[in-house]
């Protein structure tokens, strides 16, 4: 029997999914009304759109609570995922709109996989980036350490 807790953390994951779609649906719905004239019917989707937004901010709180990240730990994690949209995900998907003979989504979901591993190269040199100056400042802080020891112990002496 699967734990309580599993089936809500995956419950809230669909809830995320759901309203994060349903942002963007919005937003793309807002657009078509605007390019009709309709800015009334516009603007209703918009101010729909940033309550989604709001909404999956909220469940994100809970998969992926603030007090458990660090930037390091989010990059990894965004990292991770560009990883297996190139890797897993868009491969999948690609083969199925080949064998579909569908040419538009073809070229949509190369782009795709294209921009996913520039989205992963990019956040791992932001990651690499950021480990090489926190290990210069742990060195400068490691200097500044010895040098105040050295103080404490002439002064203790």
């Amino acid at each position: 029997m699967q734990r309580p807790e599993i089936k809500t953390m995956a419950n809230l994951e669909a809830a995320f999914a759901g309203e994060s779609m349903a942002h963007i649906k919005y937003r793309y719905f807002a657009k078509i009304a605007r390019a009709a004239g309709d800015e009334e019917t516009a603007l209703v989707f918009e101010e729909t759109a940033n309550q989604e937004v709001q909404h999956a901010l909220g469940h994100l709180d809970l998969l992926y609570p603030k007090e458990t990240l660090s930037p390091a730990k989010c990059l990894e994690m965004a990292i991770e995922g560009e990883t297996y949209e190139y890797t897993e995900m868009y491969p999948g998907f690609l083969k199925t709109a080949q064998e579909e003979g569908h040419a538009s989504a073809i070229s949509e979901i190369k782009d795709q996989i294209t921009e996913s591993k520039d989205h992963a190269a990019r956040f791992g040199a932001v990651l690499e980036k950021g480990a090489k100056r926190f290990s210069a400042l742990a060195k400068v802080e490691e200097r500044h350490a010895k040098q105040y020891q050295a103080v404490l112990n002439k002064i203790s002496a």
